[in-house]
């Protein structure tokens, strides 16, 4: 069923928008480029998918399919952590490849290394957390819904790129060999995006039983 609903998103629910800015990991081979922007590119293609989805009625289609609320409510998030996976993925492709390039410091922040990752991670995390939920509860009002997960994802973007600049906290910016210690981070970002991400799959089916369509 998990496969099914899958499948019907990439098929149905998917705009072809979310395809492009999932796919913006050849950004860290720009110079001087704030790379937290490829995390906040994805959450863009997720608001325009949602969006065509209500125009297009997507969620009274799928509500007349033989599925559960909580099943159509899973089949969404199923799009959105595949599209956030898939984005994670091909910039990790594109990390190692400028790693193999004659490599020089971002100046702006954040550098293509495994930090880079983790905060994925985490913006997926504050995304799931804040947008799903208020669309859910909410379901034509999408705009709303997205403007209330912009502050968190803006505020951890500034943060995540400042802190490199911070005296004692270089490493964070760390190439090659010695990005290793950024491992156990990208761990920690990893826990936090699954238990944030069920967290919120739950609290979304509660909202979304409620709903009137």
């Amino acid at each position: 069923m998990s496969l099914n609903l899958l499948i019907k998103e990439w098929r149905l629910g998917a705009h072809p928008n979310l395809i492009i800015f999932m796919l913006m990991g050849p950004l860290v081979l720009v110079p001087a480029y704030p790379l937290s922007m490829i995390w906040l590119f994805l959450t863009i293609g997720v608001f325009i998918s949602f969006t065509y989805n209500r125009e297009t009625g997507d969620l009274t289609y799928t509500a007349n399919l033989p599925v559960s609320r909580n099943q159509l409510v899973l089949g969404k998030f199923l799009l959105v952590g595949s599209a956030q996976i898939i984005s994670l993925v091909v910039t990790t492709i594109f990390i190692v490849v400028r790693q193999l390039l004659p490599y020089h410091q971002n100046p702006v922040g954040l550098n293509a290394n495994v930090m880079l990752l983790a905060v994925g991670f985490l913006f997926a995390a504050g995304f799931n957390l804040t947008f799903m939920p208020a669309f859910f509860k909410a379901p034509r009002r999408v705009g709303h819904a997205y403007l209330l997960s912009m502050p968190i994802l803006l505020v951890l973007a500034l943060v995540t790129e400042a802190l490199p600049h911070f005296p004692g906290l270089y490493w964070l910016a760390a190439t090659g060999v010695t990005q290793w210690q950024q491992v156990p981070w990208l761990m920690v970002a990893i826990l936090i995006y699954g238990v944030a991400t069920g967290w919120s799959l739950h609290r979304c089916q509660s909202y979304f039983s409620k709903v009137d369509l």
